[in-house]
């Protein structure tokens, strides 16, 4: 395969979603109140960087990653992300899926922005005691199914074809419990590897928490690190975890005509559906027309290539990541959100700003580094077409859908996807820099847990797609180069989930330290009081616990 060249490093940070969110939940979450807008029904949200995700975090997909299986290169793995800033002691009820929503991640095989594969995980809670207790778990946990676990989540998994039809995988699967700490799980590996479940005809499947995969310095949000880029260095998701969903396939089973030899390129995307819910706020006539257009398919009962119908509402996506933070302008995002990939083209607002991005003009206004010339025909290249040498100005085939040989070029469309040529083998060494850093098998072709996609598309808003060479004065990025945890090498390949207090966990001290006060939580003279309120916390929640069992044990006598 011809190499290709993008180039290297930071993008203003994407979890931009994140800090933005966390800054605002209160205040949207009450604007959400009084507007009426309950997660189930009228308008929702999606991912947390548009307005009003941040009153719906069940329904907020982070990331999505999608990668040749490296221990199992006949296979695919796909994985996404919900719940952002988990806090690990977020009891007692700490981080359940949404059971009254669909989470699904779909597959375009041929170029035309519809699903060809819909993967679809619908989640039941159980509880064993709601009546006499509080608690997440009333003892030590040490399987899924012990009677000491009075919360858990089974899941059933289907999978939806282009036409339609729909066929159940699995039916009350195991899901993996939140990490509720090590007292109360104290092997919580051996959680995971019960809730990693085959599947009938080959691959296996996950649903649980984990330690966040992503990594970047979010005060890049303080303009650009208020014009110093010696102020970064801080990775602001560290200590925090999310909800996961994996799943680990022959690439046949997502190939287009079941041929990944013959059609190796797939898009990926990862959505949350609703029923009754609905995204507006779009503000463009062409955004307007392409929801008008879903919803009357929806409403008539007819299914889409992903088998949508009953009134299920999209709500949150996901196919590259940053491409909604910080292409999409305020007006459209949530618009952006519901709609599905093959309308993207139809709304011109969005696909001008990917032509002519705000990004490099921040960047020129505060350090001064000269914007590209426009049109950006690289960056559609990269967020819509996928790269190939009839695709744009990158001239190298690498992940468009135009390269499989069975896809009807004529279908194609400009689609927000992340694409995968699934052809390409996995790196013997990864580059965290991914195609920039001359590895084929990394960011924009798929995604893997370590890809520094921040730093890759910095890089490639400031130009390097188009020269080929790096812009030295960003090369350094946001100088977070790594997850907080390190993924694993096998499926599901995300690392376990945190346990210790945000605010005491640090680089030195993964697992729990004295470093408190980010993010305003010490007092005076550095009194770290969230810390000592979580102490305090646990206390009554422990001392609540044994009164509890103390009551059983004197009704047993």
């Amino acid at each position: 395969m011809q190499s290709c060249h993008l180039s290297r490093r930071k993008l203003p940070a994407r979890r931009a979603e994140r800090t933005l969110a966390t800054v605002g939940t209160l205040s949207l979450v009450t604007a959400a109140a009084l507007t009426g807008l309950a997660p189930g029904t009228g308008s929702a949200s999606s991912h947390r960087e548009a307005p009003l995700i941040a009153g719906d975090p069940k329904a907020d997909n982070t990331d999505v990653y999608a990668f040749t299986s490296p221990d199992k290169p006949d296979t695919v793995t796909l994985v996404a992300n919900w719940i952002p800033f988990e806090e690990p002691n977020g009891g007692p009820n700490f981080y359940p899926f949404a059971n009254d929503a669909r989470y699904t991640i779909k597959i375009d095989g041929d170029g035309d922005g519809k699903p060809d594969t819909t993967y679809t995980w619908k989640f039941t809670d159980h509880i064993r005691d709601d009546e006499n207790q509080f608690l997440y778990n009333t003892g030590v946990v040490k399987s899924l199914n012990d009677e000491t676990l009075n919360f858990r989540q089974t899941y059933d998994l289907t999978v939806t074809d282009a036409a339609g039809n729909t066929k159940t995988l699995l039916n009350d699967a195991p899901a993996a419990p939140s990490n509720v700490g090590k007292a109360s799980m104290p092997d919580y590996a051996a959680l995971r590897k019960q809730a990693v479940v085959p599947l009938p005809n080959g691959g296996q499947t996950y649903a649980g928490q984990a330690s966040d995969p992503f990594f970047l310095d979010l005060r890049v949000f303080d303009l650009l690190y208020g014009g110093n880029l010696s102020e970064t260095g801080h990775n602001t998701l560290a200590g925090y975890n999310v909800n996961t969903i994996a799943i680990q396939v022959p690439k046949k089973d997502v190939a287009l005509k079941g041929d990944a030899t013959r059609n190796p390129v797939i898009g990926v995307w990862s959505t949350t559906d609703r029923q009754g819910a609905n995204v507006i706020g779009a503000g463009s006539k062409g955004s307007e027309n392409a929801q008008a257009e879903d919803s009357k398919a929806t409403d008539e009962g007819a299914p889409d290539k992903g088998g949508e119908s009953g009134g299920w509402r999209q709500v949150s996506r996901l196919g590259n990541p940053l491409v909604n933070e910080v292409v999409v302008p305020l007006k459209y995002k949530d618009a952006f959100n519901g709609l599905t990939p093959d309308k993207d083209n139809t709304v011109t607002p969005v696909v001008d700003k990917v032509k002519d991005p705000i990004v490099p003009k921040l960047v020129q206004s505060i350090y001064g580094i000269p914007a590209p010339a426009t049109p950006r025909n690289d960056l559609v290249e990269i967020f819509l077409t996928g790269i190939c040498k009839e695709c744009g100005p990158i001239k190298a085939d690498l992940n468009s859908q135009k390269l499989n040989a069975d896809a009807d070029k004529a279908k194609f469309v400009p689609a927000e996807e992340l694409r995968l040529n699934m052809s390409v083998p996995p790196a013997a060494k990864p580059n965290r820099l991914g195609v920039l850093g001359k590895d084929l098998a990394g960011f924009p072709n798929g995604r893997r847990l370590n890809d520094d996609v921040v730093d890759i598309e910095l890089q490639a808003l400031e130009g390097a797609a188009q020269t080929g060479k790096l812009v030295p004065a960003l090369a350094a990025g946001d100088r977070v180069d790594a997850p907080y945890r390190q993924p694993g090498d096998t499926f599901p390949y995300v690392a376990l989930p945190n346990t210790a207090a945000v605010n005491q966990a640090d680089a030195l001290h993964p697992d729990g330290g004295v470093g408190a006060g980010f993010g305003g939580t010490a007092f005076g003279d550095g009194f770290p009081v969230v810390p000592v309120m979580a102490v305090g916390g646990g206390a009554l929640l422990a001392c609540a616990g044994v009164l509890a069992l103390r009551r059983r044990r004197i009704g047993d006598v």
